[in-house]
């Protein structure tokens, strides 16, 4: 059976969006794009560059495959883009068709959840969700989410998308690694706990 990683780039008060270009998400008159930026280093990028190297497959969301689609597949001056193009990429869509335009995509039709628990009863590699934050959300909810990997920056952009605005179930996760980085951002690795809180279903 797989394991499901969720890696995402959050803010102190828990924003996920547009990270990482001003165009990158602007919902809602969100006006700060781009946020992640000015927090890179090399020890971010040594830690993406170990999880880019393991083995294993993409999950994502509609919207989040649409815009890595526009950004990766043809840029040359990254470390990258070659490793997003040859990684299978599962796709989680009611409203896709295939075949999808990236090399090696999957287009996994239907609700989300049900799809994804197939997949990962199937598959014997790491599914890692990159963004995504709806598709994160429901599978959290249906206990599917192994690990979840957040780089926490160290500001509080205000009222935009949070990656938890509220849940209905109840979740706990146990901190196994955290990483500072010497721009403030902590890179904190937690796996789901086999103990629920007292009111989990």
């Amino acid at each position: 059976m797989a394991r499901i990683v969720a890696v995402e780039n959050v803010t102190l008060d828990g924003v996920m969006q547009a990270p990482a270009r001003p165009d990158e998400d602007q919902r809602s008159g969100f006006r700060h794009g781009g946020w992640g930026i000015p927090y890179s280093d090399s020890v971010s990028a040594a830690e993406m560059g170990k999880r880019m190297a393991r083995p294993g497959a993409l999950l994502l969301g509609r919207r989040t495959y649409e815009d890595f689609y526009q950004v990766w597949p043809n840029r040359k001056d990254n470390p990258y883009t070659e490793v997003l193009n040859r990684t299978t990429k599962y796709v989680t869509s009611r409203t896709l068709k295939g075949p999808l335009p990236w090399a090696n995509s999957i287009l996994l039709k239907g609700e989300a959840t049900k799809t994804v628990q197939r997949l990962k009863a199937e598959s014997d590699c790491d599914l890692a969700v990159l963004g995504s934050g709806d598709l994160v959300r429901s599978l959290i909810l249906h206990d599917l989410v192994d690990e979840l990997v957040l780089s926490i920056h160290t500001l509080i952009p205000g009222s935009s998308r949070r990656l938890f605005p509220e849940l209905s179930v109840p979740a706990r996760f146990n901190l196994v690694e955290s990483v500072p980085t010497s721009t403030g951002v902590i890179i904190a690795t937690y796996q789901l706990s086999e103990s629920r809180p007292s009111n989990a279903r």
